[in-house]
């Protein structure tokens, strides 16, 4: 079998505008101390201090999260299988099991039936890419 790290996929470095929106909760009090230091000019918005909290605490975490990527053998960044790379993977007679911290895209000309036939398993620590039909195929493989 295969894993990410023994197959040729392309992996590539995220731009900065690559992103995935989420939402949190605050309460008021919470709130309104952000919204006073954007104002006293320490940041520029919220999501200026909120993005500069989180890779605050990542960064605390940074040797701890090393330590766990190089146990679980993920992939850090983000891994894109193409087409062509799973006609590759087919080809070997392998199965993919796909690990990744990050982003994980599966191109969207990769049909379903090949996605089956060449994915044991996706697990995602970020966001998965890929077309609702590859994912709806894949669903009893992503954990």
């Amino acid at each position: 079998m295969a894993n990410g790290k023994n197959i040729v996929a392309t992996e590539q470095r995220l731009k900065a505008g690559d992103s995935e929106k989420i939402t949190i909760n605050l309460g008021p009090v919470d709130l309104g101390q952000i919204d006073l230091l954007v104002q006293e000019g320490f940041y520029t918005n919220r999501t200026d201090l909120i993005r500069t909290a989180i890779r605050n605490q990542l960064q605390s975490h940074g040797e701890a999260i090393r330590q766990t990527v190089a146990r679980k053998s993920l992939v850090l960044g983000l891994q894109h299988y193409s087409k062509a790379d799973l006609e590759a993977v087919q080809a070997a007679g392998q199965m993919l099991q796909i690990q990744v911290l990050g982003l994980a895209s599966i191109a969207a000309d990769v049909t379903p039936e090949l996605a089956v036939a060449t994915i044991e398993s996706v697990t995602v620590l970020g966001a998965l890419h890929a077309s609702a039909p590859v994912k709806a195929a894949l669903a009893g493989r992503i954990h």
